[in-house]
């Protein structure tokens, strides 16, 4: 029997135990996307060496990418999965598959060990990793949104706030490993620690998760016949626009995580200042999305993502630029942190809006769908476009076009969503 039944999720105790059940897999599995990022410059020569270093962080950057294309599967299969048997077994499945994904990364052996066998069991474990994502964010959202609708932009917002903190953990392990470890050690077997710390979170994140009860929206609703007909054919509109919604928030993100590389590669900095402006820009995400989350309570989700929006596409060329011209730890930090805030401010607001847009009995699908269909297009390779525009163009500043790029799609979204839904 569950521990926690659905008619007791008040008081703060059990909004915490709430927050924590649908956090605890989202942080994990964000965790292990960005520990992999983070460290893709070590990844690059464990497992993809080449003659030249751009030919060889361009491939693991690929792979990086490559992850994001099991998320649609994922969503597919784990989103009416979701619909139809409840969030609660979406959510255990998803944090199992991931678990493993995260053993095989622990464990994988170099390419100096089996050859060319071990970039390919890599992509395999990044394609498992991606499909368990593939259903995770949807299906927690959706179990915060149910749970307390009453306060749906606050709970729904911890899915980023969770998310700020995996990138606090990750990039924390960047400084201290960067900082304590010879680049030999690092190679050697030093990379391997953070994704054995995310292991030992997985047993803990299924076993929270198991005791608590099910939403009652869903057991009132009761479990769709047909989720993806019903969202194909008669919410099309819906999944689309919020495709484009999502870019800005998936687009930024990614790029914080690019930050790293591209303050060594392009900056010729240390890569532990690229880890602290990380961990700052995650820190200052961590504590400022819950807080727009409570914004979101009181005057809605539109206006806050819209000026989000505005900013980041009026502000990213100057950032950028301001980066080049003082290229120095201090202004690394200021740039990461603005990108940070602006982040948190577009992304406090959007899960509980994504709940907003479909209804009970395709929320799990359509937000599975429009998640994992924009962030592979406009997330998961912004590192890799990042960079290929800078080795296109020649200028440092061109990962600042497809920030503006990307504002200007969700700006456009969100402004065509308030229009048609009256939201």
């Amino acid at each position: 029997m569950d521990d926690t039944t659905a008619g007791s999720l008040r008081g703060a105790s059990a909004a915490t135990r709430l927050i924590v059940a649908a956090s605890v897999g989202n942080a994990l599995e964000f965790y292990e996307i960005l520990v992999y990022g983070y460290f893709a410059v070590i990844m690059s020569k464990v497992f993809f060496p080449a003659a030249d270093d751009t030919v060889s962080i361009l491939v693991t950057f690929g792979t990086f990418g490559i992850s994001f294309l099991a998320r649609p599967v994922g969503a597919i299969l784990l989103g009416a999965y979701g619909d139809r048997r409840g969030r609660k077994a979406a959510l255990t499945l998803s944090i199992l598959l991931m678990t493993i994904g995260t053993g095989l990364m622990t464990l994988m052996p170099s390419y100096d060990s089996i050859g060319l066998a071990a970039p390919i069991l890599v992509i395999a474990a990044r394609l498992l990793q991606g499909f368990s994502v593939g259903g995770e964010f949807a299906s927690s959202t959706a179990f915060l949104v149910e749970h307390r609708p009453d306060r749906a932009g606050y709970f729904a917002s911890w899915q980023w706030s969770s998310q700020g903190f995996a990138a606090l953990i990750a990039t924390g392990f960047g400084v201290l490993l960067t900082t304590t470890m010879p680049a030999a050690t690092l190679l050697n077997f030093g990379w391997r620690i953070p994704f054995a710390v995310g292991l030992l979170i997985g047993p803990v994140g299924y076993y929270i998760r198991n005791r608590m009860a099910e939403t009652p929206e869903f057991l009132d609703a009761g479990a769709a016949r047909a989720p993806l007909r019903e969202l194909f054919v008669a919410q099309w509109d819906r999944l689309v626009l919020t495709v484009g919604a999502v870019a800005a928030s998936t687009s930024s993100q990614y790029l914080i995580v690019y930050i790293v590389t591209y303050a060594t590669r392009e900056l010729a900095l240390p890569q532990s200042a690229g880890f602290i402006a990380g961990v700052l820009a995650a820190a200052l995400q961590t504590a400022a999305v819950p807080l727009v989350g409570l914004w979101v309570d009181r005057i809605g989700q539109v206006r806050i993502m819209v000026g989000a929006a505005l900013l980041f596409a009026l502000t990213s060329y100057p950032a950028f630029a301001l980066l080049n011209a003082h290229a120095s730890l201090a202004v690394l930090i200021l740039m990461a942190c603005w990108l940070g805030l602006m982040k948190s401010l577009f992304s406090g607001a959007l899960p509980s809006l994504m709940a907003k847009i479909f209804p009970v009995s395709t929320r799990v699908s359509g937000m599975s769908l429009s998640y994992n269909i924009s962030v592979p297009i406009f997330g998961g390779f912004a590192p890799f476009f990042a960079q290929s525009l800078i080795d296109v163009t020649g200028s440092k500043l061109a990962p600042s076009f497809y920030m503006i790029a990307t504002a200007l799609v969700s700006l456009a979204a969100v402004l065509v969503l308030r229009r048609r839904l009256r939201l």
